[in-house]
C-alpha cells in the first residue's frame, strides 16, 4: 500500500515515513508468548527462558523503558524473605487483605512475600542497583550495615527496600537479550487465539498489530502470559493536557482485560474503582509538589510562617521526631497501610499529619500555603528523599530532580510548595469529583490460581492483569512465577492449529477503521465514552442509571464505533485501544449490576442498596462471557486458603 500522508500541527503535510502493510501477515511460533513487556512481562519472559522455553515478548511500546515502572521505582515492598526482616510472612498477608476488607489477592501478594527478596536479589546479578555500595547513608537509621541495603517507612520491621529503581528496566531489558528472547516492540496485541476459535477454549497465540507498518501479526505459542496493564481512560481522558501529569502511561487502556474478555476468561473485582485525578489534565507532575506521602514519607510540613504541621500515629498521640515516624507505636505491630486507613484497622496505619489539619487551617491556627520542609530533617533523611528516592522513582529522575535541581531548588534551604488545600490533596493529587474516577492500586482482572493460570487453559496472567495486584515488587514476583510455570505447561504440550475462520473475523475487525474514507476520529469516541461513564458509572450508582449506560455503551458500539476512522498506523492503534475501553466501560457496568450492596473498601456506593459490606456480599464476583451472555458466579472471599500450604503444593524452582 502507498504511504500515507500526516499532517504536521500546523497543517504542513509530511509522508507517513514507515511502509504501510495493512493485511499482510507475519507469523512468529514459539512455546512460550508474553503479552506485555513491562515489569512483569520482562520477568514472566525472563523467567520462562530460564526454564528452557523458546520465549518470545510483545510489547506496544519500546521494551527497553516501557510501562508504568520502566522509568524507575524508589521502593521495593514486602520482601520479608529478605534477611533484616522481623515479621512472619503469612501473618502479615493476611493482615495486608484483611486490611482491605478481605478485596486483595492473597496468592500474588503471598509471592511477593515469600519470594519479594529472592527476585531483588536475582535482579541485582542483572546490573540492578540494590543496595548502598558507596557506604553514601552509612550509619542511617534506615540502612542495616551489615548486608547496606535500606529500608522505608518501616524502620524496625524493615518490609520495604529502598531501591535504584532506575536501574532495574535497562537490566532486565539486557538480560532478556542475553537469554535470546525475540522482543517484538511496537507490536499492539489485538486479540487472544484459541483452539478451534471457540471463545472458553484454549488458549494457542494472539494476533497483533504492528504501530508503525500496521502489519498483521499471528503468534502462535503453547502457553500465553497475559501482562498487560489496567484499564484506564475509563472516566477521564484529555490528550492535550495531560503530560507529566499522568501517573501511568497514557497507553494502558486495558487491551489484555479486553482480550481475555472476548476469549472467555472469567473476571472480578471490576466494579472497584476510586475518585482519582491520577489521569487529570490539571494535576501537578507525580512528586513534584512538596508532601509527605510515599516517596516524600516522612518529610517534615510547615505553613507560610514556618510554623510546622504536628504528626500523629493512628491514635493521635503526637511524634515529635521524624524518626519516631518511621518506627510502630507500642501498640502497634508493624505498617501495611498509607493514610486514609479504613476504621478499625489502626493497628497497621503509618503515622500521618493531623487529620483535622482543615479545619485547623480554617480557624487561622495554621496559614496557607503549606510547605515541604526538607532542611527540617535529619541530614541522612533528606538526602535519601531528595537525590535517592526522588530520582528512583517513576517519572521523578529527569522532570523533577534534574529540572528542579538545574532550576536551582536546594534542599537545604529551599521549601517546596505543597498544594494541599490550594486545589491539591494529601495524595499527591488534586481534590477528585465523584465522577472523575479511576482503577487504581490493586484493581479488578482475571481470576486465577495458585499456578497463576486464568479459567483458560494455557493462559496466565501476572502483574495487573491478575485481580487485585498492584505494585511493582509485586509485578516482578507474579511475573517471574507466572513465567516459569508457562514454561512447565509449555514443556508438557502440542502447538495446535490456529483457527483460520478465527483470524479472518480478526483481520476484518482490525483494519475496519482503514477502510473508510473518512469517519470519527477515536479521540471524540474516547471523550464520549468518558461522558457516559461519568454520569452513569459514577458516584453513586443505582440499577437504572447503570441500565442507561450500558444502553449508551451499546448504542455506540453499534453506531459510532462503526464509524471510526484511521488514516494511518498509528492512529489505527489508537482506535482500536478505544474499542479495548469500550469493551472495559461494559465490564465494569455489568460487574457493578452484579453487586447488589455497598461497600467502603471497594469504593462502591449503591444508592439502591444501601447497607455497607453486609456478610453475604462479602464474596468476590466473577463474570466471563459465554455465547452471547454474562455469566456469573461466587468465589468466597478467601478462595486462596489455606495460604501456605497450597503455596507449597505449587511453588516451582525458578532460578
Amino acid at each position: 500500500m502507498k504511504n500515507q500522508i500526516i499532517y504536521f500541527q500546523d497543517g504542513s503535510p509530511m509522508e507517513w515515513p514507515y511502509p504501510v502493510k495493512y493485511n499482510q501477515e507475519h507469523e512468529v511460533d514459539t512455546e512460550v508468548l508474553v503479552l506485555g513487556g513491562g515489569i512483569s512481562g520482562c520477568w514472566a519472559a525472563i523467567a520462562a527462558a530460564r526454564k528452557g522455553a523458546k520465549v518470545a515478548l510483545v510489547e506496544k511500546g519500546a521494551t527497553i523503558r516501557s510501562g508504568s515502572g520502566g522509568s524507575g521505582v524508589d521502593h521495593w515492598a514486602w520482601a520479608l524473605d529478605n534477611p533484616c526482616c522481623k515479621v512472619d510472612p503469612v501473618k502479615f498477608t493476611r493482615a495486608r487483605i484483611n486490611a482491605r476488607g478481605g478485596y486483595g489477592n492473597g496468592i500474588t501478594n503471598f509471592i511477593n512475600s515469600i519470594t519479594g527478596y529472592e527476585t531483588l536479589l536475582e535482579l541485582e546479578q542483572m546490573g540492578g542497583k540494590i543496595r548502598d555500595t558507596g557506604d553514601e547513608f552509612k550509619g542511617a537509621p534506615f540502612r542495616d550495615e551489615e548486608t547496606k541495603l535500606m529500608f522505608a517507612y518501616d524502620y524496625e520491621n524493615k518490609t520495604v527496600i529502598r531501591v535504584w529503581g532506575a536501574t532495574f528496566k535497562p537490566a532486565l531489558f539486557g538480560e532478556c537479550k542475553r537469554l535470546g528472547i525475540r522482543v517484538y516492540d511496537r507490536i499492539s496485541a489485538t486479540s487472544l487465539l484459541t483452539e478451534g476459535g471457540k471463545q472458553g477454549g484454549p488458549v494457542i497465540g494472539a494476533t497483533g498489530i504492528n504501530t508503525r507498518t500496521g502489519e498483521f501479526m499471528i503468534f502462535k505459542s503453547k502457553a500465553t502470559v497475559l501482562c498487560m496493564g489496567i484499564p484506564s481512560r475509563n472516566w477521564i481522558f484529555s490528550s492535550e493536557l495531560r503530560g507529566l501529569s499522568s501517573f501511568v502511561p497514557p497507553n494502558k487502556v486495558g487491551n489484555g482485560h479486553a482480550m481475555a474478555w472476548r476469549a472467555g476468561a472469567e473476571l472480578t473485582m471490576m466494579e472497584r474503582s476510586i475518585p482519582s485525578n491520577f489521569d487529570n489534565p490539571y494535576a501537578y507532575p507525580p512528586y513534584g509538589d512538596g508532601n509527605p506521602y510515599n516517596t516524600w514519607y516522612p518529610c517534615s510540613i510547615v505553613d507560610a510562617e514556618g510554623k510546622e504541621i504536628p504528626w500523629v500515629d493512628a491514635k493521635g498521640n503526637i511524634l515529635e521526631t521524624p524518626e519516631e515516624r518511621c518506627r510502630p507505636s507500642a501498640w502497634q505491630k508493624y505498617f501495611i497501610m498509607v493514610p486514609g486507613h479504613h476504621e478499625g484497622y489502626e493497628e497497621y496505619a503509618m503515622p500521618q499529619l493531623i487529620p483535622d489539619l482543615k479545619e485547623r487551617i480554617l480557624k487561622g491556627e495554621y496559614k496557607l500555603p503549606l510547605y515541604a520542609d526538607l532542611a527540617r530533617l535529619p541530614e541522612h533523611e533528606r538526602r535519601v528523599i531528595w537525590g535517592m528516592m526522588i530520582g528512583s522513582e517513576a517519572k521523578t529522575k529527569v522532570p523533577i530532580l534534574k529540572t528542579y535541581s538545574e532550576r536551582g531548588f536546594d534542599p537545604e534551604r529551599d521549601l517546596l510548595q505543597s498544594y494541599f488545600m490550594l486545589r491539591g490533596s494529601p495524595m499527591m493529587r488534586e481534590p477528585a469529583v465523584p465522577q472523575d474516577r479511576a482503577i487504581f492500586n490493586g484493581g479488578g482482572g482475571l481470576v486465577v490460581d495458585w499456578d497463576l493460570k486464568s479459567t483458560l487453559d494455557g493462559l496466565y496472567a501476572a502483574g495487573e492483569q491478575a485481580f487485585a495486584t498492584t505494585g511493582h515488587a509485586s509485578a516482578a514476583t507474579s511475573g517471574r512465577y507466572a513465567g516459569a510455570k508457562a514454561a512447565e505447561h509449555a514443556m508438557k504440550t502440542r502447538h495446535t492449529p490456529v483457527a483460520p475462520d478465527q483470524l479472518e473475523r480478526e483481520k476484518l475487525r482490525v483494519y475496519a477503521p482503514v477502510v473508510k474514507g473518512e469517519g470519527l476520529e477515536w479521540k471524540e469516541l474516547n471523550a464520549a465514552l468518558c461522558r457516559i461513564m461519568q454520569n452513569f458509572c459514577g458516584d453513586p450508582k443505582s440499577e437504572e442509571l447503570l441500565r442507561i449506560g450500558l444502553r449508551a455503551l451499546e448504542d455506540i458500539e453499534q453506531n459510532e464505533a462503526e464509524a471510526l476512522f484511521a488514516d494511518n498506523p498509528h492512529k489505527l492503534v489508537r482506535a482500536l485501544d478505544v474499542l479495548d475501553i469500550l469493551t472495559c466501560d461494559k465490564i465494569i457496568v455489568h460487574s457493578c449490576m452484579a453487586r447488589k450492596a455497598s461497600s467502603a473498601f471497594l469504593n462502591f456506593k449503591r444508592v439502591d442498596y444501601p447497607e455497607v459490606d453486609p456478610p453475604p456480599w462479602h464474596k468476590w464476583i466473577t463474570l466471563r462471557s459465554h455465547n452471547g451472555s454474562i455469566e456469573l458466579r461466587d468465589l468466597p472471599i478467601d478462595f486462596w486458603e489455606p495460604m501456605k500450604d497450597n503455596y507449597q503444593a505449587h511453588k516451582i524452582n525458578i532460578a
